[in-house]
């Protein structure tokens, strides 16, 4: 089993936590380690239980702890060494961890954690480097997809392959088309190596889930140019085209921005 719990999930912070009551670790640290701190004391976590942190790439909202949780308290990072370049290059993180503290991981390469197995891949983003985490337990596979520009083969196997699957939905295109950002940013947005539409979550995960999915969550939507019930009606609907029903074949829920989920046990 494990238990999953998200602590920020947006521009605003992104930060998720991974444990098998053996081996506990969080996938990006992109909230302020005091807020961080008191959620986890909130659902009576402790911190010292943190075996290492995984980074998906070096933006800020993913990377804003990452200093603390390495120098302060001892905390492995892993990632690509890419994305440790790219974060000791980041103003954002005045706490530069310590050469110590970090461990470069390979893309497609599992490392092992405790009982976890993590496996790092590719996905399109216009930051230094970026990847997403495919966790190992036994037999259960979590995998967690986001800031994604657009949807790759591997991004594919990835959803084939997951029981439980956090996945970006972050914009509603026409929000954003009609919106207030200047043309460059809609651009970026919608470009290869931007974020992920409602639509093409949708599309992704009507044409790739399979049986063995058991829960999807939304993850890192916009806070301008989304809402949360427009993001489950467009997944929704797109699924039920395919002959998915929500809450037959899986669970669909979708993650808040700036506060905790509650926890969930994967099995």
């Amino acid at each position: 089993m494990i238990r999953f719990l998200s602590l920020g999930s947006g521009s605003s912070g992104n930060c998720y936590y991974l444990s098998t009551g053996e081996t506990s670790i969080l996938i990006d640290a992109g909230v302020g380690i005091r807020t961080l701190k008191k959620h986890l004391r909130d659902y009576s976590i402790p911190f010292e239980s943190i075996d290492g942190v995984f980074i998906t790439h070096d933006h800020a909202d993913h990377i804003k702890a990452v200093g603390q949780l390495a120098n302060d308290y001892g905390i492995m990072l892993y990632s690509t060494q890419t994305v440790l370049e790219g974060i000791k290059r980041n103003y954002c993180v005045t706490n530069k961890p310590r050469p110590e503290q970090q461990t470069a991981i390979k893309k497609n390469n599992p490392v092992s954690v405790g009982d976890l197995e993590i496996m790092a891949f590719a996905v399109p983003h216009d930051s230094s480097d970026s990847v997403g985490y495919r966790v190992k337990c036994g037999d259960l596979v979590f995998c967690l997809i986001t800031d994604i520009g657009a949807v790759t083969p591997e991004i594919q196997q990835m959803v084939s392959e997951a029981n439980y699957l956090v996945v970006e939905s972050n914009y509603d295109n026409y929000m954003l088309m009609n919106g207030k950002y200047p043309a460059q940013l809609k651009g970026r947005i919608r470009g290869g190596k931007g974020h992920l539409s409602n639509a093409l979550c949708a599309e992704l995960l009507a044409e790739h889930a399979t049986p063995n999915l058991r829960h999807v969550w939304l993850c890192h939507l916009s806070e301008e140019n989304n809402h949360p019930e427009l993001a489950r009606k467009t997944v929704t609907t797109k699924l039920k085209e395919y002959g998915i029903v929500i809450g037959v074949e899986f669970q669909l829920e979708v993650l808040r921005r700036k506060s905790p989920s509650q926890i969930y046990e994967l099995e």
